[in-house]
């Protein structure tokens, strides 16, 4: 289940944090750095969905 969370990291950051936490603070913050820049979005997902 992770490779898929990470597939949907990669094309979509906020789906893939959502899918692994819910709406919660690391959420919200993936929304932000997504909306900053597509690259910092994707390095926050891929580490929040290998760290949990």
């Amino acid at each position: 289940m992770d490779i898929i969370r990470i597939i949907l990291a990669i094309l979509l950051p906020p789906l893939g944090v959502f899918l692994q936490v819910g709406f919660g603070l690391h959420f919200w913050l993936n929304i932000l750095l997504t909306l900053l820049g597509y690259i910092p979005g994707i390095i926050h997902a891929v580490w929040v969905i290998a760290t949990r």
